[in-house]
Parts: C-alpha cells; structure tokens; sequence
C-alpha cells in the first residue's frame, strides 16, 4: 500500500492508524501547493481533486477520504480493536465522531481560519464555533479516558489530527483541560510520535 501525504495535513490520521494497524505501506510525500510528488511527477493523476490522503492498495483501488481510510484499515486488523465491528451501534458512533471531526470542526471551524485575507470579524465566527464544540469534547472526556470509552479507537487519532491545529491559528485550547490531557495521552503513544516523525516538520511552521 501507498500513503500519500503532505506534512500538517489531515493525511497524519491515516498515518497513525496505518502504524497502529501494523500494516506494511509506504509512505509518499507531496506538495500541497505545487501537487508534485516527491519522486517527480503531478499528484493529480493519482487523486484528480489534488488533495491528501490517499491509499493506494496492492490491487491498484484508490481509497480517499481519511474517515474512509482509516475505518477501510481497522477493519483489516480486528483484533486491534481500532474500530467497532461494523453493523454494531458501538459502530454508528463512532462514524459519528468521525464525521463530527471532518464536517464540524475541520472544514466547518479550522479550514476556513487557514485562509488568508479572510476579515478578523469573520474568523471569530469560526472562533466562536470552535469554542463550542471544544466545550462539548471538554464535557465529554470528563466522563471518558477516550471518546469511545476506555480504549483507544481511530476517532481518538482524528481527534488528535485536527486538535493538532489549533496553535497554527492562534486558537487557545486553555480553556479545555480535559481535551488537552486526552491530547497529550495520545501524543504519548509511540505510533502517534513515528508518524509525526515520518511526516517531518510542518512547512511555514517554524522548528
């Protein structure tokens, strides 16, 4: 298998699951801007709408979407219990968080405090949104060591991925003690420490 990714992106959660799956796969860097892969060619003609990640399986199947991804991973390694097994309701709410971390807080909250020229007045409605939702994971990790519960799932991975972000817009996650326990918990783990090393540094980012 082949991981496409670009540091800083959301392709770090398909990375983490790939390590704690245990599955052979390579990794492939690209440029988010320029959509050159690191080897030479357009990142295009593997993903035509440009973006990370991307798995390429052994059979040629093109898989993207990171929800996709990892839940596509988890199920190759049961026994790893990364995910619920499909058809349970354990399951449901699981795909419920990861959508809540793709539609609500990554493209409906962070993304657009990444654009630039984008007015102060209007960052701070999507300031106010992270506020919220950060307050609602907040009230939940009080009552559980991860999201799902008391072991650790892919929704745990993504929730790290996207929380990774907030210092690059100047987002204060203070306010949030039990959302920044659970990321530290996570940080921790030594898949989630090799796949920030894999990726490398964060272009723009500083050291």
């Amino acid at each position: 298998m082949k991981l496409f990714y670009a540091s800083g992106s959301s392709s770090l959660l398909p990375h983490i699951v790939l390590l704690e799956a245990g599955l052979a796969f390579t990794a492939v860097q690209i440029d988010e801007h320029t959509k050159v892969i690191e080897d030479g060619g357009d990142y295009r003609t593997v993903n035509p709408l440009g973006y990370v990640p991307a798995l390429l399986l052994d059979d040629g199947t093109l898989l993207t979407e990171g929800p996709a991804i990892v839940q596509f991973i988890a199920d190759q390694v049961p026994s790893k219990r990364l995910a619920p097994p499909n058809g349970t309701i354990e399951r449901t709410k699981l795909q419920a968080w990861l959508n809540f971390f793709s539609s609500e807080m990554h493209k409906g909250a962070f993304g657009p405090l990444f654009y630039k020229g984008m007015s102060k007045e209007s960052k701070e409605v999507f300031r106010r949104r992270l506020r919220a939702r950060f307050a609602h994971l907040d009230q939940h990790l009080a009552k559980h060591e991860y999201l799902m519960g008391n072991e650790f799932t892919i929704a745990d991975a993504h929730f790290f991925a996207v929380t990774n972000w907030a210092p690059r817009v100047d987002f204060d996650l203070s306010p949030y003690p039990k959302v920044l326990a659970h990321h530290a918990r996570i940080a921790a783990r030594p898949t989630v420490q090799a796949a920030m090393r894999a990726e490398g540094p964060i272009p723009g980012a500083g050291s």
